[in-house]
């Protein structure tokens, strides 16, 4: 064989090499919290969601193999931000999926948006996300802190419960909560007496409850999460305050903090949310696929919100005909349908607000319930217009285009 065949030849092989790594597969990263307090809530159960909706989608994007890769930010902003710029770098992700922890949603917010990547958040939920922090390849899909104030704020203190002590946080997710509730109480008539900020995951809210029960406040609302939550709730009934007469609001509350606590404790207490598993044929039947592998746990609104934001985009990535341009994604979705098991009336704004129909539920007694994870009875259906802050109060500049 002559130099130049040979030469002709390892041209040919290099060529097709190169051809062969563009084949890599698209990858979709579900960033969360593997080891932390919002595990139960969000964590392996994100990533179940996450393959259950590449699954029903055929498990190809536009021809190539769609893989989904798991990453623990730790609720740390700069974790987060490190994994989030080597996935998108080095390892082909064209989505970024979960994020509990509003402080790392918005770090890593702002990576997705300089290399536009898609955004797809169910876990984290400060309104500011898509307010004045807004992104074009966002979308804030499960529910967000004006959703919870306007829900449960409002509708608590029209039903009479006027005056008002806030057990807040003291991070973005408790503040962005805690003033979107106050705005809420206020807007209904009523009244914020006292308000004290706690840090994450503490042990001992004993001061911050006597200070609330002291208050006289005829609501101690509880604008945390997960395990600070559920915290709360077991010293509030070990002092006795809603035996005394005070309610207590949880502003975040997910099943599996219920599950946590145990009716016993939790009973009565209102709360809204974007999904409850046991609403009708189609909830329970997916609900059940999903707790066949989660050895019998039922879902949170939050792996809900990321299979169904994980099928939508994808199905918005095949229609656009690329899956690079997170923005460009998000602008065919807009064009679409968003309808599923999860989805009632829903649609995607351009701030990145995903509107759908949001639920004010209450939890059931002991005696009411009737097994495992029968936790809920739905009040009221909120519309979507009405749960979510009105795109005219927006504070996304995206709008101004």
């Amino acid at each position: 064989m002559t130099k130049l065949n040979r030469a002709a030849l390892a041209c040919l092989f290099s060529i097709g090499l190169a051809a062969g790594a563009q084949a890599e597969p698209y990858r979709l990263g579900v960033l969360t919290d593997m080891s932390g307090m919002n595990f139960d809530l969000s964590g392996k159960g994100s990533e179940v969601a996450a393959r259950m909706a590449v699954e029903d989608f055929g498990g190809t994007l536009l021809g190539e193999e769609v893989e989904v890769i798991v990453g623990d930010h730790q609720n740390k902003p700069d974790v987060g931000s490190t994994l989030a710029r080597r996935w998108i770098d080095e390892e082909n992700v064209v989505a970024i999926i979960d994020l509990p922890t509003s402080s790392v949603a918005l770090a890593v917010q702002e990576i997705t948006r300089q290399s536009d990547t898609a955004l797809l958040i169910s876990t984290g939920g400060s309104s500011e996300l898509t307010g004045a922090s807004c992104s074009p390849s966002t979308a804030q899909w499960t529910w967000d802190t004006y959703a919870l104030a306007n829900g449960t704020g409002r509708a608590m203190t029209l039903e009479g419960d006027k005056n008002w002590f806030f057990l807040t946080v003291d991070y973005t997710f408790g503040h962005a909560l805690e003033a979107d509730t106050t705005a809420a109480v206020e807007a209904a008539g009523g009244t914020v007496v006292g308000k004290v900020t706690h840090p994450r995951e503490t042990s001992d809210f004993s001061s911050y409850l006597l200070q609330a029960q002291a208050s006289g406040a005829d609501v101690i609302a509880l604008a945390n999460s997960s395990g600070d939550t559920m915290t709360a709730l077991k010293q509030a009934e070990e002092f006795g305050i809603t035996a005394a007469g005070q309610d207590i609001a949880g502003m975040l509350l997910f099943l599996t903090d219920v599950h946590g606590v145990g009716l016993e404790i939790a009973q009565n207490l209102t709360l809204t949310t974007a999904f409850y598993w046991d609403m009708d044929e189609d909830t329970r039947a997916w609900s059940q696929r999903f707790a066949e592998r989660m050895d019998g746990k039922m879902p949170t609104m939050v792996h809900a919100g990321v299979y169904s934001a994980v099928l939508n985009y994808l199905k918005a990535a095949e229609a656009s005909g690329q899956a690079t341009s997170g923005s460009q994604v998000m602008e065919t979705m807009r064009g679409m349908d968003i309808d599923d098991f999860f989805n009632r009336n829903a649609y995607l704004r351009k701030d990145g607000r995903v509107v759908h129909d949001m639920y004010l539920v209450q939890v059931k007694t002991p005696e009411e319930s009737q097994g495992p994870w029968d936790y809920y009875k739905v009040l009221r259906t909120i519309p979507g217009d009405e749960a979510f802050r009105p795109i005219e109060q927006s504070a996304c500049p995206l709008l101004d285009d």
